[in-house]
């Protein structure tokens, strides 16, 4: 086995890596160590192990290769919010530490830099919040990822450092009951609103998110199917190109009879890959468009279009649907997720207690007052408890 580097006409380095005679690969870099320090972690690879020497590059000159590797991989969306490693890392300390030396510790200190002073703005003046410092960890966890194929470390050091947890509390949902959902849908079309009521139905009852419920086209719909359904296998956020769902796989949801019309009605007239569910003038959603059109934030009691996805979720589970069926219409990885809903509307559990709680006791007590009394005072009017009083 053997390697070397190469200049080429270009002016580039190019370095190869030969295994006897044989070439098994080979790459360009602009620079004639990047194109050595490269042979070096191939051959070991070769070899079945690992050249520490590799790890000696400081982390902030990885995101540039990272960056390059990415781009072919991830959403141009995804991409810029990765690119934020380069001002994150480069101005903080973990920058200058080399990628094989990085260890938890280094982490926990940049996750507090970044809470005290890793504006995205970059101004320096005010700290991130919780949520984006767990976006940016996921983002170096990447990076590091990375770096454990190219070989330049052997580990991912980013799993074993958690991110601080935020002392706020959650934002919390507001899904609507059944019967709210129906008096939402029944007002918005007395209004003479019809499209959006029926906009508000069908993500009411199936549940899908923004971005998919502008995606679906008409041939997702499986009306003519022995079980009704439509799939979700595409996303569209507002302003961008269509792409995956969030989890990458496609799921299938039913379709209950009585939205049947309603989906039906958003069908007629058009081709199959049509947008199927649009706006009165046949375009396609928006959020602002929907929520003047229908006067939803007033008429829903100030609810959040995605707690229509939480109605959808909720009025499943009480209608008995199992929890790993409305994982799966979902489309959540992971039931933890799903047992949010579970947890909201109260569990198994939480019924029997509440049912012994108001079951009533034959003959015993039923207040607080009436439960000292039973134990220690006679009831009122009773000669005993007369004649004590007379005592006193």
């Amino acid at each position: 086995m053997g390697g070397f580097v190469r200049k080429t006409p270009g002016g580039r380095w190019r370095g190869v890596v030969k295994s006897g005679r044989v070439q098994v690969a080979s790459r360009t870099f602009d620079r004639k160590r990047d194109a050595h320090s490269w042979v070096r972690r191939e051959e070991a690879r070769l070899d079945g192990g690992y050249d520490p020497s590799a790890g000696n590059v400081r982390l902030r000159d990885l995101i540039d290769p990272w960056l390059v590797a990415r781009r072919r991989t991830v959403a141009a969306k995804t991409v810029a919010t990765d690119a934020e490693l380069l001002r994150l890392v480069g101005e903080a300390p973990l920058g200058k530490i080399f990628v094989g030396d990085v260890e938890p510790r280094h982490l926990a200190r940049w996750y507090q830099w970044l809470l005290s002073q890793g504006s995205a703005s970059g101004a320096g003046t005010k700290g991130l919040s919780h949520s984006s410092v767990q976006r940016y960890r996921a983002s170096l966890s990447s990076l590091m990822a990375w770096a454990v194929v190219e070989r330049y470390v052997l580990t991912n050091p980013v799993p074993a450092a958690k991110a601080p947890r935020s002392q706020e509390p959650a934002r919390e949902m507001r899904p609507l009951t059944e019967a709210e959902l129906v008096r939402l849908v029944s007002s918005i079309a007395a209004a003479r609103k019809p499209t959006w009521a029926d906009v508000i139905e069908v993500a009411g009852w199936l549940g899908p998110r923004w971005g998919e419920l502008r995606a679906f086209i008409v041939a997702d719909l499986e009306l003519e199917n022995p079980l009704p359904g439509i799939r979700v296998q595409r996303s569209q956020s507002e302003g961008g190109e269509v792409k995956a769902t969030k989890s990458y796989e496609t799921r299938r949801v039913p379709v209950p009879d009585h939205l049947r019309s309603a989906l039906q009605r958003f069908a007629d007239g058009k081709r199959p890959q049509d947008l199927l569910i649009t706006g009165p003038e046949g375009g396609q959603l928006w959020r602002t468009d929907l929520i003047r059109g229908s006067n939803f934030t007033a008429a829903s009691g100030g609810r959040r279009l995605h707690d229509l996805r939480h109605t959808a979720a909720c009025i499943w589970l009480a209608r008995g649907v199992a929890p790993g069926s409305v994982q799966s219409w979902l489309g959540h990885e992971s039931i933890a997720t799903t047992n949010r809903y579970l947890h909201y509307l109260g569990t198994d559990a939480d019924a029997l207690g509440l049912a012994a709680l108001n079951r009533p006791q034959p003959g015993g007590p039923r207040t607080a007052l009436e439960r000292l009394d039973g134990g220690s005072r006679a009831a009122p009017g009773h000669p005993e408890r007369d004649s004590a009083s007379d005592a006193r």
